[in-house]
């Protein structure tokens, strides 16, 4: 063996050299342990009130804020029947979707949509589309109906300004969240089952013109692109929180809820940028006629807007993670200050000022790969920079420190970090920061991402949320 020669793209380490196949040991192993832990957490929940968030020495509780982990529960269920074939974990899932996850659809109060809801029954869907689940039209119908119902309810959370709208976030009408850019694949989804959203005077209006002007938004205002907007304007930051004047729809200022400030990036939402951008060039790329779009400028404008901020926030990721891929919770967190080296070298989630944020890893890492995956495709020199930094992440990821090989611990990823600010993380005995611990979205983003990588290596059906939406 050789010396492993590293792409000099940037602090993080890419290792050119590094393909899917080599990560099928680790596949293999992640799944045994990711199996072990559902049904841990299915026998530990099995009359639990809520939805599991994060874990608390290794045990998951339910935990109210906006309810919005229940479908990455059972979406885990559902994904590990689609690697396994076990149908223990098709039985789990679906009873869990029949009895819990309705209330879900009709939730007029959060912006999540499209975690919950296509996490259960657009994975239903796809795996009965797929004939992976013997079922009949009937459950196709109801996955259908689910699906439609959810659309037009995240579509109708609709704040608009004077280029467009936003679907706004739990905080009110005033706020554009960055993570929202994931949960538009559900008003796409509604599209493709040729829905539309009916308001007042029975106005139809088209989900896929109302995820598309929120994706506008997005990449105007919750991303930089270096060019002055402010002092702190460099190619790629995110800003968690957009606030506008509702009384004028004009933006005011960048943000925060889960950030160290406006100002500063907060991983788990660039990942979410990272990941929402290129998952819409994809949806974009398969499409062969899209004549809502005329109005937002065009496919081609669509494409070069939402490919601009895919690369920025993924660049920006790969200059801001640890030498081994894994980011720390914010770009801007000031205990950073202590640990002056800290893109030069792995990620410790052990150290004494700041925690890293696996979970902004499990799912930036599925970004690099489909925006790898999509630059491919267009035969660009940038696209082997993207696929290896997803490569290489997914081989961090799916060993330890954050693989979690403890049976005794629910969780599969270890350290995650929920709100920093707020202190919701638990912070183990003799630690100064939170460590140790999993949370659902992370957890789910990881076995999203080994069954996107198991399905490249098997040569299969690629994976995209809208795969087998329509038969």
């Amino acid at each position: 063996m050789g010396t492993k020669t590293y792409l000099p793209y940037a602090n993080m380490q890419i290792n050119p050299e590094i393909k899917p196949e080599d990560l099928k040991d680790k596949l293999d192993h992640f799944w045994r342990l990711s199996g072990d832990k559902i049904k841990n957490l299915a026998t530990h929940l099995q009359d639990g009130l809520g939805s599991p968030v994060v874990t608390v020495n290794g045990i998951y509780e339910p935990r109210s804020w906006t309810d919005w982990t229940q479908g990455f529960q059972y979406g885990s269920e559902l994904l590990q029947f689609d690697e396994t074939g076990d149908p223990y974990f098709l039985d789990l899932a679906t009873s869990h979707i029949k009895k819990k996850m309705t209330p879900h659809i009709s939730h007029f109060g959060v912006h999540d949509h499209g975690f919950n809801n296509l996490s259960t029954y657009g994975n239903m869907l796809r795996l009965l589309h797929e004939e992976k689940i013997p079922g009949s039209d009937w459950a196709k119908e109801y996955c259908i109906l689910a699906l439609k119902l959810s659309a037009s309810v995240q579509a109708r959370r609709w704040a608009p300004i004077p280029d467009g709208g936003y679907i706004y976030s739990f905080n009110g009408p005033h706020s554009l969240f960055v993570d929202t850019i994931r949960t538009i694949r559900i008003l796409v989804a509604g599209h493709l089952l040729k829905h539309y959203y009916s308001g007042e005077n029975d106005i139809k209006i088209s989900l896929l013109k109302r995820a598309y002007q929120h994706a506008l938004a997005t990449a105007k205002y919750s991303i930089y692109y270096g060019e002055g907007r402010d002092q702190y304007d460099v190619w790629g930051r995110t800003a968690h929180e957009s606030i506008f004047n509702v009384n004028n729809g004009n933006f005011r200022s960048p943000a925060t809820q889960q950030g160290f400030s406006g100002f500063t990036t907060w991983t788990r939402g660039l990942s979410w940028a990272m990941l929402g951008f290129a998952e819409q060039l994809e949806f974009l790329q398969s499409q062969n006629n899209l004549t809502d779009l005329e109005e937002l400028g065009g496919l081609e404008f669509l494409e070069a807007t939402f490919l601009k901020a895919a690369k920025a926030t993924c660049d920006f990721y790969i200059e801001n993670s640890s030498l081994d891929g894994i980011p720390y919770w914010d770009t801007g967190a000031p205990g950073l200050v202590n640990m002056p080296d800290w893109r030069k070298n792995p990620s410790d989630p052990f150290n004494s000022w700041e925690p890293v944020d696996s979970s902004a890893a499990a799912i930036g890492a599925q970004g690099l790969l489909r925006l790898g995956a999509y630059l491919k495709t267009k035969k660009s020199e940038d696209a082997n920079k993207y696929w290896g930094a997803g490569l290489s992440i997914a081989n961090t990821l799916f060993d330890e420190p954050y693989l979690s090989t403890n049976p005794d611990h629910q969780g599969l990823i270890l350290h995650s970090i929920y709100h920093r600010p707020n202190g919701w993380d638990h912070i183990p005995k003799g630690s100064n920061i939170p460590n140790g611990e999993a949370c659902m979205w992370g957890d789910y983003h990881a076995r999203e991402l080994a069954l996107y990588l198991r399905r490249v290596i098997e040569g299969s059906s690629y994976y995209t949320f809208f795969s087998r939406i329509v038969s």
